[in-house]
């Protein structure tokens, strides 16, 4: 029989377009998508925040690039990243939370850590700088609505103290995220820019 009559040695199909599995450990690079709303009273410069004109809410709008492994360059959309909202300030925390985990993963401080070095690492100078960070994080996936296909998102940053993080960082292949947490090295290597300055 000729190969195309028989397909049981064909390789297996693997759907590079559809959802990646919820729970996918990977390494991303974060992008903004600039709305070009500013308010230089509030620190927010540069034209990366992006204003809801009907409810007065103010967001970061995130775009991630998974780098590595089997999903090596897809896009991965995000949860809105909340600065300001009318309701009051817990969407705004939440962002701040968010943004602090971003830049712990980033540059490998652990939570819990209160040194200098990991207070210096929690600093930016606008939120322009979050454009190109490096960190890893956990894919989800959020149901569509509306006639809308479900979709993946980033919402969940992984940090320094996860099992798995020095393998992701380093660019092994995404892992699963049912695994426990646990203590591990902050990143070592050269100083970055942050920390000089």
């Amino acid at each position: 029989m000729n190969a195309w009559n028989n397909f049981a040695d064909a390789e297996e199909h693997v759907d590079r377009d559809g959802l990646i599995p919820g729970g996918t450990l990977v390494k991303v690079h974060f992008k903004i998508k600039a709305g070009g709303y500013d308010d230089p009273s509030k620190g927010w410069t540069g034209g990366v925040c992006t204003r809801n004109d009907s409810t007065g809410s103010v967001y970061l709008a995130p775009e991630y690039t998974i780098m590595g492994g089997p999903f090596n360059k897809r896009k991965v959309w995000g949860t809105l990243i909340g600065l300001h909202s009318p309701k009051g300030p817990e969407w705004g925390n939440q962002g701040r939370s968010f943004i602090r985990a971003m830049l712990e993963s980033a540059r490998g401080v652990a939570p819990n850590d209160t040194s200098e070095r990991a207070m210096k690492a929690r600093m930016i100078t606008g939120l322009a700088d979050l454009n190109g960070l490096e960190f890893a994080a956990k894919v989800s996936i959020e149901k569509g609505t509306g006639g809308y296909d479900d979709k993946n998102v980033i919402q969940t940053v992984i940090p320094v103290t996860h099992k798995d993080y020095r393998a992701l960082m380093d660019g092994a292949p995404p892992a699963a995220a049912s695994a426990p947490v646990q203590t591990a090295p902050a990143a070592s290597g050269g100083s970055p820019s942050w920390l000089n300055g």
